[in-house]
C-alpha cells in the first residue's frame, strides 16, 4: 500500500474530514496520512481507540512515536493523557489499550535503527523558550531531525529552515501557509527546500513540527 509515498511533493491533508478506517483490532480505527507498506509500514496515522478497546502485544521493531491528542492512552508502563509526547525506539514492545478510549497521531517505521532512546514529555509542561510571540519547546533532537511543540500567538508568524524537509501537524487553532489554512488536525508535508513560512490564525495555534527528516524516508525491510 502507497499513500502520499512521494516525499519530493507538498501533502496537505485536513484528517478531520477524512473517513476512519477500520483496523485489524475491533473498536480501533484510523487515518492514514501516509503509507509505504502493508500492516508493517513506515506510516503517519491518526488512530482513535474506542472505550475498553486494545491492540495485542507488539515490537516495534522500527520505532514509534505519537501525541495523545486526546483521552488517556495507555499499556503496560502507564498512563498517557492528552498533550503527552512518547517516543518508544526499535525493539521496544508494549500491549497498548484505553480504558476510556483516546485519539493518538502516530509514526512508525521512522528511527534510526540503532536509536535506544525512550522518552515521554508532557508538552504543556515542559521547559520551553519564548520569543517574539511563539513559544517552543524542543521535544527531540537527534543527527536526523528536530521535533518541536510550538505555541503561537495569533498573526505570529512561524518561519522553519526546510534543509531537510518540514512536517507540521496542528493540534489546536489554525495557521496559514501558502494560500492554505491549516485547521485543528490538519497534517502538512513539505518537502526538502530552504525555508517554509507559516502564521497562526486569529486564535494562535499549537502544533507539532518534525524537520530534517525527509531524507531517511524508506520503507520498512519485508
Amino acid at each position: 500500500m502507497q499513500i502520499n509515498a512521494d516525499f519530493s511533493q507538498r501533502v496537505l491533508v485536513h484528517s478531520s474530514k477524512e473517513p476512519w478506517l477500520a483496523s485489524p483490532m475491533p473498536g480501533v480505527d484510523r487515518r492514514m496520512l501516509d503509507r509505504i507498506g502493508k500492516e508493517v509500514a513506515r506510516a503517519t496515522t491518526i488512530v482513535r481507540y474506542a472505550a475498553n478497546s486494545c491492540f495485542s502485544k507488539h515490537v516495534h521493531t522500527g520505532g514509534e512515536e505519537f501525541i495523545v491528542l486526546d483521552g488517556v492512552f495507555q499499556d503496560e508502563h502507564g498512563d498517557y493523557p492528552k498533550g503527552t509526547y512518547v517516543r518508544n525506539p526499535p525493539t521496544t514492545s508494549h500491549s497498548p489499550r484505553s480504558d476510556q478510549g483516546c485519539v493518538i497521531f502516530v509514526k512508525l517505521w521512522q528511527f534510526a535503527l540503532h536509536d535506544r532512546k525512550k522518552l515521554t514529555v508532557p508538552m504543556h509542561r515542559a521547559p520551553k523558550t519564548t520569543l517574539n510571540g511563539l513559544s517552543t519547546t524542543i521535544l527531540h533532537t537527534d543527527s536526523r531531525e528536530t521535533v518541536r511543540f510550538i505555541e503561537a500567538r495569533a498573526g505570529t508568524h512561524v518561519i522553519l529552515d526546510a534543509k531537510g524537509g518540514v512536517e507540521i501537524f496542528v493540534i489546536e487553532g489554525s495557521l496559514t501557509q501558502d494560500g492554505d489554512t491549516l485547521a485543528q488536525e490538519s497534517w502538512l508535508r513539505c518537502p526538502c527546500g530552504p525555508h517554509i513560512k507559516l502564521q497562526a490564525g486569529q486564535v494562535g495555534a499549537k502544533i507539532w513540527i518534525k524537520t530534517g527528516h525527509l531524507p531517511y524516508a524508506k520503507a520498512p525491510p519485508v
